[in-house]
């Protein structure tokens, strides 16, 4: 096959435009990092001194451990868990399960450190379940703090993911696989050990990347219930904005290990993914069979369990913003009190939150349908180039990109650092990959000849893409584009190193309350980023006609 030659036409055109944005927002402000951790300014050198001090010291290693200790252990926890929740789902009738799967969509795009509050007020020095489990057992039971905390916040709020990756790749599964296996004596765990975990191992690979990728870079969990369990991404904070031991060198140092080594998980999860691909075409796609007796119970408590647990600190915070406050300590008695100290004093960051995601979604569908068209409908090497570069923010932690945007951008003439447009392109360039995926995905599916059949009856390219193409790609676009505004909502990582007091979003202001004590104001604001969450996604159930969403 001939490589199409590269032309100067409209696409090119757009294309080099968005290849010159990622240039300008991303390219310039990751070199920028990678010369802030070698250079000296003082003595105008180059050295690697930070980078020999960060791994020679026991306090910058044992952070690595940590990390690492917490992130690969909740991964494993997470992809059996949610694999067992999504096979157990798929091959057993689960009452009200069309209810639950709706439940576990809003649990997944809820933001994460809400979750990590929410446990604080059940498991937290003065949480309601520990002062019950004092009094029941007679014990001092100090709270979620500290590493098991951390493990047990994201183990519960990342299940749901694994889950639905892994229930859409079982849906594809032919039940004759299964047949055949039962058949040749195979059943049981035998069955699911040699047959069904081989065919689904790459969507477990792949939604295991995904948890690993946000554990390491959550900086917001471990930060409210790490009590002195460093991560990276804390450490990274601490090291740029620490208000007695701020060494912007050393973060920059930092952020360039943690890139290094989330690129080098990622490049190997694909090298294995790619090995152990399996199509599966799905067209006898496996029933679920009504069981009896414990088997069936089993099966029931398991999954509703799952459900509860996951959405317990949604449910815990819309509980709490009801409630009579005063910091950290609920009084009796139900008021809107909360929610009227939320509006009259965090109503600027509830306006930024909105303005600031709506800007960003807008530039994240236009460049990500854009490059979605182009890298696969008009490739060439700038496309492919594209293509591969859109992915890269998928493997770096907000915090990095967040000290690369202001490194990048502090001084004149592109002096951007405390405006609004730093955190909106922020979000574009962290969240544009959802938008881009979905795009190519509902792409990929449409004949080309439909196309071609338009520009026949004499569209041209343009007419045809806008008033053909770009219809049938909507549902792919639309639920990429709500994918990647849930998550803009809720975005801390980046955010909470580029704000100013004037660019304060709901998430920071969240982040800021729980940390000063003021529950009932956090627990309010938490309660309005859920309830955007649960109408934003009731409303694309019911424009789509669809109960699940793509990832």
């Amino acid at each position: 096959m001939s490589r199409k030659r590269w032309k100067l036409d409209g696409w090119t055109l757009v294309s080099l435009l968005c290849f010159l944005y990622f240039a300008v927002f991303f390219i310039y402000p990751i070199t920028r990092i990678l010369i802030s951790s070698v250079y000296d300014a003082a003595t105008n050198t180059f050295d690697f001194s930070y980078f020999i001090k960060f791994f020679s010291k026991k306090y910058y290693t044992n952070t690595i451990i940590n990390s690492l200790k917490v992130t690969v252990l909740a991964t494993v926890f997470t992809c059996v868990a949610g694999t067992a929740l999504a096979y157990v789902t798929r091959t057993v009738k689960i009452k009200f399960k069309s209810t639950l799967d709706i439940l576990l969509i809003i649990s997944v795009v809820s933001p994460p450190f809400i979750g990590a509050y929410s446990w604080i007020t059940l498991l937290g020095r003065q949480g309601v379940l520990t002062k019950i489990i004092n009094q029941v057992f007679h014990i001092t039971y100090q709270g979620i703090y500290g590493f098991a905390g951390i493990l047990l916040v994201f183990t519960i709020k990342l299940i749901p993911l694994v889950y639905l990756y892994v229930s859409g790749a079982l849906k594809s599964m032919d039940s004759s696989l299964s047949e055949a296996a039962e058949s040749l004596g195979a059943v049981g765990w035998r069955k699911i050990k040699d047959i069904v975990i081989p065919l689904v191992l790459p969507t477990i690979l792949a939604s295991g990347l995904l948890v690993f990728m946000r554990i390491m870079a959550d900086f917001g969990t471990p930060k409210l219930i790490g009590e002195g369990y460093r991560t990276l991404p804390t450490l990274i904070y601490d090291s740029f904005v620490g208000d007695l031991s701020a060494d912007k060198r050393l973060a920059a140092t930092i952020s360039v290990v943690v890139v290094l080594f989330t690129t080098v998980i990622f490049l190997v999860q694909r090298f294995v993914s790619n090995r152990k691909q399996i199509e599966m075409t799905g067209m006898h796609p496996i029933e679920p069979r009504a069981e009896k007796g414990f088997k069936n119970i089993l099966c029931h408590f398991y999954v509703y369990l799952c459900v509860f647990l996951a959405m317990l600190p949604t449910l815990v915070v819309l509980h709490n913003s009801f409630r009579n406050t005063k910091g950290t300590i609920y009084l009796p008695g139900y008021s809107l009190n909360n929610y009227k100290k939320a509006f009259s004093t965090m109503g600027r960051a509830i306006t930024n939150t909105y303005l600031y995601s709506f800007a960003a979604i807008l530039l994240v569908v236009i460049i990500g349908v854009i490059i979605a068209y182009t890298s696969v409908r008009r490739k060439n090497k700038l496309t492919n180039v594209l293509d591969v570069i859109s992915m890269f923010p998928y493997i770096i932690p907000g915090s990095v990109l967040g000290i690369s945007l202001i490194l990048a951008f502090n001084k004149k003439p592109l002096l951007l650092s405390g405006t609004a447009l730093i955190i909106i392109m922020a979000y574009v360039i962290r969240r544009l990959p959802y938008t881009i995926r979905s795009s190519s995905a509902i792409l990929r599916q449409i004949d080309l000849g439909v196309e071609e059949a338009s520009q026949s009856l004499g569209a041209n390219p343009v007419k045809t893409f806008f008033a053909v193409t770009l219809p049938m790609m909507a549902s792919g676009i639309l639920s990429g584009a709500i994918m990647s505004w849930l998550s803009i909502i809720s975005e801390l990582s980046a955010s909470v190193m580029l704000w100013v007091t004037s660019t304060q979003t709901l998430s920071i202001a969240i982040y800021f309350q729980v940390m000063d004590g003021n529950y009932g104001v956090a627990s309010a604001l938490s309660s309005i980023l859920i309830l955007t969450t649960i109408v934003v996604l009731l409303l694309f159930f019911k424009i789509t006609g669809k109960r699940e969403i793509e990832l």
